[in-house]
């Protein structure tokens, strides 16, 4: 009778709860061998520890890569970079989703390496159907080489979103209404790779990459997939979305007139947060 005294329903829901939170973390806990392959660079991509950690690192030979084994129509896609530290004019990291074929669809994220002290450019565009040309672009403000920063693609039947640790930096709305092509119909894939893109990453390619400082290396780690449910920015994330493109953003394909002496594409009368 003693042992039925002491128990306390709060306390067992309690523990019983922290066991469910921890089989999920068990359960949600990243091993890139299970997601992904490494696709190229004869050894220079890795798969280290328990399988939480991935690399990927450029030389004068060889870059690397590597995309996911599955492919996803709709979702959220999470995934923590570390950058290439230091010295990282004329590298590019890239990290995107795309389907297959000619005629794909693609959301890409773009980092853009600079000279030890200055911003790397993040870089964003949107293909439907092959056709892309809707860049934007950032200096990044923060530094993505100290330590891992969350990276995100919401994708649903509505919109496009592009988030920087949680912070909504782009989004393209399904706008197929007034006749501007929209991704939601071929599952994409995710891939990432290191690359020299020298010839025009840094600066128009005035800047060169110094082989000296090779090789060069990102890490990643906790992907997440989850379904997509966010169908609209709410107030706040707006403001911050405005915020980050009136202070950071240095290049609007909706603003370039010289690339588009003819007018504008269509989304662009619509909003310049496309």
């Amino acid at each position: 009778m003693m042992a039925f005294s002491s128990f306390h329903p709060r306390s067992t829901t309690a523990f019983f709860l922290l066991i469910i939170i921890q089989l999920l973390l068990l359960v949600n806990a990243t091993n890139f061998n299970n997601d992904f392959d490494i696709t190229w660079g004869g050894g220079r991509g890795q798969i280290t520890g328990a399988g939480d950690i991935l690399t990927l690192s450029l030389d004068r030979v060889s870059g690397s890569g590597f995309q996911s084994k599955r492919a996803y129509l709709f979702g959220r896609i999470d995934m923590q970079l570390k950058l290439v530290p230091r010295n990282s004019a004329g590298t590019v990291t890239a990290y995107y989703m795309s389907s297959e074929g000619p005629n794909h669809d693609e959301i890409d994220f773009e980092f853009l390496g600079n000279l030890s002290g200055e911003p790397y450019t993040l870089h964003t565009n949107v293909y439907t159907n092959g056709k892309g040309e809707r860049e934007q672009q950032f200096r990044m403000w923060f530094d993505p080489t100290s330590d891992f920063h969350t990276y995100s693609i919401l994708w649903t039947p509505r919109t496009i979103l592009f988030l920087v640790d949680e912070t909504p930096i782009r989004e393209f709305k399904n706008m197929e209404a007034i006749g501007v092509p929209f991704p939601k119909s071929q599952p994409m894939r995710i891939y990432s790779s290191l690359w020299n893109a020298d010839e025009w990453a840094t600066r128009g390619g005035l800047v060169k990459t110094d082989w000296s400082q090779a090789p060069f290396t990102a890490s990643y780690r906790n992907f997440n997939v989850r379904p997509g449910v966010l169908t609209q920015l709410d107030s706040s994330r707006d403001e911050k979305m405005k915020r980050v493109q009136k202070n950071h953003m240095i290049y609007n394909y909706c603003t370039d007139t010289k690339r588009f002496p003819q007018g504008f594409p269509r989304e662009c009368a619509i909003t310049t947060s496309t």
